[in-house]
């Protein structure tokens, strides 16, 4: 075992906002012994795991809290603590009893039942970036409408108020854009937001999530009025926000690797696989992020965490981490299994996992179905500043270089 003396940690984030590679200080920071320490722009420095093995474990062990970062300074990318008051704060059995509360909207075996809304929404979606003609955004024409739509429906939402879920949602995930004030000022206008939404929904029921947590605060009280509010925020929020990111993400990973598109083209059954690969293949995250702290001395990787000391994990190395997948750092849609971790792991593995699965998977099937000789038309336009990764606008063409002569 390593010790944890503490060596001068090292400046993190490693990734740059402008594309989808995965810093090559990471697989330094693998096969180095034991762990690194690194520091973030706003917080106490971290222990970074970046091996497979040290991102289960700390995400997995019940010995590591998120609760603990209430109380702390905790590592961040900006000034602002993004999880305050949030299930991502909370351990069980505190989280466990609001988890429970919404776990039944995404079990599989519903989310297969709305499998058929979310493609007859992707179908209606591409018709209407088809009639707008080439060259179309993306990411505003199709990513983004997806994801929205179907949360909204599933929560009770007006779609209608789009525009401003994307307001919101760059705010609450930006790292730098905004002064501490104007993001808390942000987070209470959405709070008032879905404060009106829920004096609607308890005077008009409806069959549909919002409907069931108000009952469950009303009749059950099972939760606070914050809490109900905060949940409500935090479903829409993290509904759309990472799928919508995500689609443009896989497609323009699969641009650069066309023969992996020819192959989805040619065998659509691929679809499924070919998610989960580009799940672990695709670094989303600026940085790793929501440190979890040790609740008593534990090992990790050759080093012993002290009580009381954060563990950032970086699941995108996690993912590319070689003693754990063949040829990691190649994209394939082969791999018998493929236990990666891009929805995390643990209790905060990702809620709506098996929903974003169905978002992903029709997306891509509608977008090689309905456009299979789509293009990049331009120059992408990278998000920057977030703590998520991926195209602010993404122009694309699915016309053939005939079809261009033709109309010119």
């Amino acid at each position: 075992m390593t010790t944890s003396t503490h060596a001068e940690p090292v400046a993190y984030p490693f990734n740059v906002a402008e594309g989808l590679d995965l810093a090559a200080d990471y697989a330094e920071a693998r096969e180095a012994p034991g762990m690194i320490r690194v520091r973030l722009p706003y917080g106490e420095p971290a222990w970074l795991a970046t091996r497979y093995a040290d991102a289960r474990l700390v995400l997995g062990d019940r010995r590591f809290s998120r609760a603990a970062s209430v109380d702390r300074d905790e590592p961040r990318l900006g000034a602002a603590r993004l999880t305050e008051g949030g299930m991502l704060a909370m351990d069980p059995p505190e989280h466990t009893r609001l988890r429970t509360l919404v776990a039944k909207a995404f079990t599989v075996h519903r989310v297969e039942r709305l499998r058929s809304r979310v493609r007859e929404l992707a179908e209606s979606i591409v018709d209407d970036l088809v009639a707008l003609g080439p060259p179309a955004d993306l990411v505003e024409n199709f990513a983004l409408p997806l994801p929205v739509a179907v949360i909204c429906e599933l929560l009770g939402v007006p779609v209608a108020d789009r525009p401003q879920f994307r307001v919101w949602s760059d705010a609450a995930l930006s790292t730098a854009r905004l002064t501490l004030e104007e993001f808390n000022q942000n987070r209470e206008e959405f709070r008032a937001y879905m404060r009106e939404l829920i004096r609607q929904r308890r005077a008009e029921p409806a069959d549909d999530l919002m409907t069931a947590l108000i009952e469950a605060r009303d009749e059950r009280d099972r939760l606070s009025e914050l809490e109900l509010v905060d949940m409500c925020a935090g479903l829409l929020l993290a509904g759309h926000e990472t799928t919508a990111t995500q689609i443009p993400n896989f497609v323009y990973v699969l641009l650069e690797h066309p023969e992996h598109w020819a192959a989805l083209r040619a065998d659509p059954d691929l679809i499924p696989a070919a998610v989960e690969e580009l799940m672990r293949f695709v670094p989303l995250g600026a940085a790793a992020g929501f440190a979890r702290y040790a609740t008593e001395d534990i090992e990790v990787g050759g080093v012993l965490v002290r009580a009381g000391e954060p563990v950032l994990v970086a699941v995108g190395a996690a993912n590319r981490d070689a003693l754990r997948f063949a040829e990691p750092g190649k994209l394939r849609f082969d791999r018998e299994e493929n236990p990666h971790i891009g929805f995390g792991h643990g209790v905060h593995h990702c809620l709506g996992a098996p929903l974003a699965r169905a978002e992903l998977q029709e997306a891509l099937r509608v977008l090689v179905d309905r456009l299979p000789g789509l293009h990049l038309a331009g120059d992408v336009e990278w998000k920057t500043r977030m703590i998520v990764r991926g195209p602010r606008t993404m122009p694309v063409d699915w016309r053939s270089a005939i079809e261009v002569n033709r109309t010119q």
